[in-house]
This record gives structure tokens, C-alpha cells and sequence, in this order.
């Protein structure tokens, strides 16, 4: 077996684009769940507007990248007010039944017959990122540091990516500082504590919805713009499943807990892919990767349910 080129493999993309774009949609996700306490189970839906509110843009309609990257934030934006508005005042999980119905809706809706004039439905819309690369200041080419190898256009995305990542956890940082965020803490701890002080729930749960979906919106740009051509199927439930693993491992409420899940996540799930397909050359070893990180999900909700970097005790909070 080889072991060297299992690890490297791992190792290459615990850091590469998908960690990066991965640790950008769960951040979002974190925004919702970790620190409001609301059951997102649909931020694969945001990923999707934003990939094709650049893609349509770019493509379907010759606007400039920059124009795009502002109709995907506009989408995003959009599709948290369709969700939140009816549902935030109800219990969590009338929330957590509309973003998974949201997200295979728009799944099903962007790969039918009626919508192939603007997204070309399940033949695919691309490519999106040609303005993009043309800016890469890195020269084309394979980078090798040890066991990490990357091509210029992978490392350009990275750079962007890790970036948009960066400047998120340091936003989070100074909101969950502020006073908005001290109280977004109380409405997930206790929302009629909230309310009898006269703080309106249903205003900061929505803020923190259209705020984590913008951050699942840049998460689907940034796709776009590491695989030029979009499929709508690209974006089903199983995005949200890694994403929600991504938070859980590590740390709900944590600043960089999804950061650090990404990269965890990314090297298991790289060197699972790997080890596998060596264990057994030419099987289809794809399901059983997804049932092991499923088992590894169980593991953790049972021993160590508020993650590597998160408090058991402040993640204890009621569905309401």
C-alpha cells in the first residue's frame, strides 16, 4: 500500500480549495446554529444561489465578475428573507423543515427544463471563472513544498478563499463582541430572557440568518470559481451533512472551530478516499466513505458532542 501517497494526498487537501470553501459555508453555518441556535439544515441552498447567482450573471448574461459576486450576495440575501420571514417566529424546527425543503427545491428547480435559458439546467452552466484566473498573479505551473502540490490556479483559489475565511472569523470575533452579539448569545440561551428585555428575538435571528447566508453565498462563489462549470446536483443534501460535521467537529460557538473542522474533516475524508480505493483497487468505495464519516458524526454527538474546541455545557440549549 502506498502510505506516502495516501498521506500526501490527505495532507494536500486538508488545506486546499474545498477545506477552504468548506470552512467559509460552515462559518455561516456556525453564525446560525452555534451562536443563535438556529437549525439551518439547508446552507447548501445559499452555496447554490451564490454559485449560480455568479454563474448566471457571468455567463447567461455577460456581466463582469465583480457584478456577479454582487447578484450571488443579493440571492443570498434574498432566499434568507423567503425563509426567515414565515418561519422565525415559530418554533426551531419549523426553520430546520423549510431550509431542507429550500434546498432540494431550488436543487430541483435549477435543474429542470424551464430554467435551461438562464441555467442551462442539468447540461451545466460555465465556465464562471475565466475573469478570475485572468487576475491569478501566480504563474502557471505545479508547486510542491514536501508533501503539499498544488497548480497555480488551486493555490490562487486557496489564497482568495483562506483569505475570505480569515476576514469572516475576524468579523464574527468583533460581532460576537458587541453588543448584538452579546445578545444573539441570550437568544440562544434563553429567548423569553431575551424578549423580557424588551430585545426583538425575531429582528436578530433574522439578521443572523441573512448574515450566515451571505457567508454561504461567497462559499459558492468561491466553488465557482475553483470548478468552472456548475451542476445543480453539485449542491445536494450531503454539502449541508459534510458542513454540519465540519461545525460539530470542531466546536459549535467556537471562532475558529469550523476552521479547524475543515481541515480535519478534509484529511479524513481525503485519506479515507485514498486508503479505500487502495484497499480495494477498481471498487465504487464512495458510499462507504460517506457511511464512515456518518459513524464518525454518531461517535461524536455521543462523546464529544460540542466538538474539539467547544463547552458542553454552554452548547446545551433548548429547540424553540
Amino acid at each position: 500500500m502506498d502510505w506516502v501517497g495516501i498521506f500526501s494526498s490527505a495532507l494536500s487537501d486538508m488545506i486546499g480549495p474545498f477545506a477552504a470553501i468548506y470552512a467559509l459555508a460552515a462559518v455561516g453555518l456556525n453564525l446560525h446554529f452555534g451562536y443563535t441556535g438556529l437549525l439551518n439544515f439547508g446552507q447548501v441552498a445559499f452555496m447554490l444561489v451564490g454559485a449560480y447567482g455568479v454563474g448566471v450573471a457571468v455567463v447567461t448574461f455577460s456581466l463582469s465578475l465583480w457584478w456577479g459576486i454582487l447578484v450571488a450576495i443579493l440571492a443570498s440575501v434574498v432566499v434568507a428573507l423567503i425563509l426567515g420571514i414565515p418561519t422565525l417566529r415559530l418554533r426551531g424546527d419549523y426553520l430546520a423543515i423549510a431550509t431542507i425543503a429550500a434546498g432540494e427545491v431550488l436543487r430541483l428547480f435549477f435543474n429542470s427544463t424551464y430554467t435551461e435559458p438562464v441555467t442551462n439546467g442539468a447540461f451545466g452552466l460555465g465556465p464562471t471563472n475565466n475573469e478570475f484566473n485572468a487576475l491569478n498573479p501566480i504563474p502557471n505551473g505545479t508547486y510542491q513544498l514536501g508533501p503539499f502540490q498544488y497548480t497555480s490556479s488551486a493555490l490562487w483559489v486557496m489564497l482568495v478563499t483562506w483569505s475570505l475565511v480569515a476576514l469572516a472569523c475576524v468579523l464574527v470575533f468583533l460581532l460576537m463582541r458587541s453588543p448584538w452579539g452579546r445578545v444573539l448569545r441570550s437568544v440562544r440561551e434563553d429567548e423569553l430572557a431575551a424578549r423580557s428585555l424588551g430585545k426583538s428575538v425575531y429582528g436578530y435571528k433574522l439578521q443572523s440568518l441573512v448574515l450566515g447566508g451571505v457567508l454561504g453565498g461567497l462559499a459558492g462563489v468561491m466553488y465557482t470559481m475553483d470548478i468552472s462549470t456548475q451542476f445543480p446536483n453539485n449542491f445536494d443534501p450531503k454539502v449541508t451533512f459534510y458542513l454540519w460535521v465540519i461545525m460539530t467537529l470542531g466546536g459549535a460557538g467556537r471562532i475558529i472551530g469550523p476552521v479547524v473542522g475543515a481541515v480535519i474533516f478534509w484529511f479524513l475524508f481525503s485519506f479515507l478516499g485514498a486508503f479505500l480505493g487502495e484497499l480495494f483497487p477498481g471498487a465504487n468505495t464512495g458510499a462507504a466513505r460517506i457511511a464512515i464519516v456518518g459513524l464518525i458524526l454518531m461517535l461524536l454527538m455521543v462523546f464529544r458532542p460540542a466538538g474539539i474546541l467547544g463547552d458542553p455545557e454552554e452548547m446545551r440549549l433548548e429547540v424553540r
